[in-house]
């Protein structure tokens, strides 16, 4: 019964070690486990309230719009051409912005079938309004997450 579970968590380590070897060379900054799982789950929170912007296309035209927020990356995209452009953007427009390791999960965060590139998450939803408590706690999970992403972006540059 415990060979079971450690050839379980082999497996895991073997998937970590294939997410990690296909990341694209300009993936920085690169979320670390805990900040990954936070920021996955901030995904996850702004989907289920519709602040959230799938997609290169969605993302692009948010910030050139002008929408404030977080803007996350999936880091094994190919080709990598694809979303080169959207870290200037988001550096023009004083958005923060973070790398993730794999692009399916972050389309299970987003809750979508599809790999996502990149999402932003927005701090107030497109159409209609969030409860007074709903928006308090959306918003705090942002800032800490934004704070955290900042503090990471910092510290390389």
């Amino acid at each position: 019964m415990g060979s079971d579970t450690e050839t379980e968590k082999s497996q895991q380590k073997e998937r970590e070690k294939k997410k990690l070897m296909a990341l694209a060379p300009i993936a920085k900054p690169l979320a670390g486990k805990k900040l990954c799982k936070r920021t996955l789950k901030l995904v996850r929170r702004a989907a289920e309230h519709k602040c959230l912007k799938r997609g290169v296309k969605e993302v692009v035209k948010s910030i050139r719009r002008g929408n404030k927020g977080l803007c996350v990356i999936a880091g094994n995209i190919s080709p990598i051409d694809v979303i080169t452009h959207v870290p200037i953007l988001c550096e023009e427009a004083n958005i923060p912005y973070v790398y993730v390791p794999s692009k399916e999960d972050l389309a299970n965060a987003g809750a979508t079938k599809r790999p996502t590139c990149c999402v932003l998450v927005l701090t107030k939803p497109t159409k209609g309004e969030l409860g007074q408590e709903e928006q308090e706690k959306l918003k705090g999970d942002y800032d800490q997450v934004a704070s955290e992403v900042s503090e990471l972006a910092n510290s390389m540059f």
